[in-house]
């Protein structure tokens, strides 16, 4: 039997000014917090500049420590490259997804022929936090490119999602996590329903990145409002009144404290601060961009 979780929070995103790139961030806000595991939403919707060299664009050189920062794209593309010696390219409809450990440099770019494909750059980045016994792991990097990403398609052809972490309807997504996390990308045409049923222990919300859905039990919603759901059910009813992009995910909530600072998010501040100090002398590595 389907039972239907209830809409806790309603939060729209925003658009922040974050180093001249204007990014929609619907929590962490002033109306809602964290959304444990995860630890923010970030949606960005830009176009590079015709004058502006793709090596000179989108976000240079930058540490982590402690979490996973994952960007999954929409359109054009983002030229990974980190501290590790890791150098890729994933384009519209892949993800990368980076277990930032003890600490990695890394910067996020976008293709060289970004100019000759119309400019675009539409992403969600969220940042999963890690436990605290898998916050000084050794970092890894997964790439996931459109072509390798199992989908799941309803019987009448409108609704698509894409498995990128987790399950969904026995389809298994090939990116290994830290904790139990689903991260879903969907696309649903005018009409299309769904229903995606969750572990019942996992804080669940769906993001528009435009478009209009019902959801089941509770009302319409239009692009850039995060529907943040309560434990009350097994899963999420969706209809869209109108053709909708989705980003979905839920987690098994890790329930540790969190002590966190720009880029690094540890347990303790004492341990944001050794993250500091390793960045400063060099120890997350250095990042040449070739």
């Amino acid at each position: 039997m389907q039972q239907y979780r209830s809409v806790q929070h309603v939060l729209y995103a925003d658009l922040k000014d974050m180093g001249d790139m204007p990014v929609r961030q619907p929590f962490p806000s002033v109306h809602a917090d964290r959304i444990d595991p995860f630890l923010l939403l970030h949606h960005i919707d830009v176009r590079v500049p015709d004058y502006l060299p793709p090596r000179q664009a989108g976000v240079g050189p930058h540490p982590h420590r402690g979490f996973s920062p994952v960007t999954f794209i929409f359109k054009g593309g983002v030229h990974h490259r980190d501290s590790r010696g890791n150098n890729s390219i994933v384009r519209a409809g892949g993800t990368q997804w980076m277990h930032a450990g003890m600490g990695i440099v890394h910067s996020e770019r976008p293709p060289n022929d970004i100019h000759d494909t119309g400019g675009e750059q539409e992403m969600v980045q969220i940042w999963v936090n890690s436990p605290s016994g898998h916050k000084m792991d050794q970092p890894s990097y997964f790439p996931l490119h459109n072509v390798d990403t199992p989908t799941v398609r309803s019987e009448d052809g409108l609704v698509t999602i894409s498995v990128v972490a987790g399950e969904l309807m026995g389809v298994k997504g090939p990116v290994p996590t830290l904790t139990p996390v689903n991260t879903f990308t969907a696309h649903f045409r005018k009409g299309g329903h769904f229903y995606i049923p969750l572990p019942e222990t996992h804080n669940a919300f769906v993001y528009l990145l435009d478009g209009e859905v019902k959801i089941t039990g509770a009302s319409v919603y239009t692009g850039f409002h995060c529907l943040v759901f309560r434990q009350d059910g097994k899963g999420i009813g969706i209809t869209a009144e109108e053709d909708t992009r989705l980003f979905i995910a839920s987690g098994e909530p890790i329930g540790e404290k969190i002590a966190a600072n720009g880029p690094f998010v540890m347990n303790t501040e004492t341990e944001v601060l050794e993250a500091m100090r390793d960045y400063q002398m060099g120890k997350m590595g250095i990042l040449i961009e070739e």
